[in-house]
């Protein structure tokens, strides 16, 4: 295992450097939108575009892998990612940022599919399970970094894009420098939205609502934050409050999914979410301590969501089909993302900057409502629970492979010593 861990250590340098850049562009974004006094249904529509690119990314991303290769379509995808960060300072306009948001979310998309199934391939039935969660918290510590260098630069200025650019461009060495052979792309099995909720209504619909909930959070919670007055060094702390409770959570929240019944821990962590909501929305003018606390119980419930809604899915599914079930839970979780910051955007609109935790409480009150007396409540009986594990969505995007719940999962045939470079176009290795 130690050697395995060796053999990626230039990939995982590359995901901490790509992850940590996005997830400080994407505060960054927010912040300077909010400093520049744009309204927050302007900034829920810009930002809600990456959304909507990350999703046509996931669909059409993988085909300019197939044809040019795994690095040189990650250079192309950082070329491009790298320079609409440094496009953003140029000029402060909402179209264009609009679609440069939308560009980022494709290229980051196809960035991290280069990157995640590069890792998947290092994987076989002996280690998969732990690389799995040694991929986790890579992931939820990168995004946590990106939080804090919010406090770096200043973010009305031109600094802040270029650290970003830098980061991302950067993550460009180690994968380019890798001798590992690059990793095949290969089609799933495709299941529809309507198929999957046919088979597990809750799980179709918890995917949605997370995809909602995070995405809003993400979008405006800087926006939220500059609004109430935090300076520069307390929404560092408020944003990555949230990331770092939903990694402390995970783990318990992952043990009572495997003892009780994931139906009911769903409903419950959605009420409790729900609550801590409401009450970060009546504190948010008072202690900026008690309003960390609870926004990261808040998030770190809420991104409990999705993991949990994949759990029950994936009870009910077949074992060859569990790889298509994520993918469509994925789009089910895409297409809540681009909605959340629109919604949060118009409360915020019509009440002022709690208007974002209120909002996210009636979107967990929806839930709630559909789990207790819609068609979710006479969700299918599990004789037995597959092991959880946790996961998020972005995580999840090119580890189908890696995740420990695919049984249909092969034995690696590379040994960890056993590197080979890449084959060129014209065949020489």
């Amino acid at each position: 295992m130690q050697r395995t861990i060796v053999s990626l250590s230039s990939l995982i340098i590359s995901i901490i450097l790509l992850i940590m850049g996005n997830a400080y562009l994407m505060t960054l974004l927010g912040l300077r939108l909010s400093i520049e006094d744009f309204s927050a249904s302007v900034i829920g529509w810009i930002l809600a575009f990456y959304s909507i690119g990350f999703v046509a990314g996931t669909l059409y991303a993988g085909r300019i892998i197939e044809k040019v290769g795994h690095i040189r379509a990650f250079a192309v995808f950082a070329a491009v990612l790298t320079a609409s960060i440094l496009i953003y300072p140029m000029a402060i306009e909402a179209n264009l940022w609009g679609a440069l948001r939308a560009v980022g979310g494709f290229v980051m998309a196809g960035l991290m599919i280069v990157m995640e199934s590069w890792f998947s391939s290092k994987a076989d039935n002996r280690n998969r399970a732990s690389l799995f969660a040694i991929y986790q918290i890579v992931f939820f510590l990168s995004t946590a970094g990106g939080q804090v260098l919010i406090r770096v630069a200043d973010p009305s200025g031109f600094i802040p894009f270029s650290l970003a650019a830098v980061l991302v461009v950067l993550a460009l060495t180690p994968l380019s420098m890798t001798r590992r052979e690059s990793p095949s792309i290969t089609q799933s099995e495709r299941l529809s939205l309507t198929s999957l909720y046919r088979k597990s209504p809750a799980g179709t619909l918890g995917a949605l609502i997370a995809g909602l909930l995070i995405s809003a959070f993400y979008a405006m919670g800087p926006v939220f934050a500059n609004r109430i007055g935090l300076d520069l060094g307390q929404l560092s702390n408020f944003m990555a409050s949230a990331i770092v409770a939903a990694m402390l959570l995970a783990w318990p929240i992952g043990r009572i999914c495997d003892r009780f019944d994931r139906y009911r821990v769903m409903l419950i962590v959605a009420i409790v979410a729900a609550v801590s909501s409401l009450i970060a929305a009546a504190i948010s003018n008072y202690s900026v301590i008690v309003l960390v606390l609870f926004v990261g119980l808040y998030m770190g419930l809420s991104a409990a969501i999705y993991p949990i809604a994949v759990a029950i899915t994936n009870d009910l599914m077949e074992s060859h089909q569990v790889t298509a079930a994520s993918t469509a839970l994925l789009l089910s979780y895409g297409l809540g993302s681009i909605i959340g910051p629109l919604i949060s955007a118009l409360f915020m609109e019509l009440l002022g900057a709690h208007g974002l935790f209120i909002s996210n409480a009636l979107i967990l009150a929806c839930l709630i409502l559909f789990m207790l007396a819609g068609p979710g409540r006479s969700h299918p009986e599990v004789t037995q629970q597959e092991h959880y594990y946790t996961t998020t969505p972005e995580a999840a995007l090119g580890v189908s492979e890696l995740d420990p719940r695919n049984t249909g999962f092969e034995e690696s045939l590379d040994s960890d010593t056993d590197e080979k470079p890449e084959t060129t176009d014209n065949g020489v290795k």
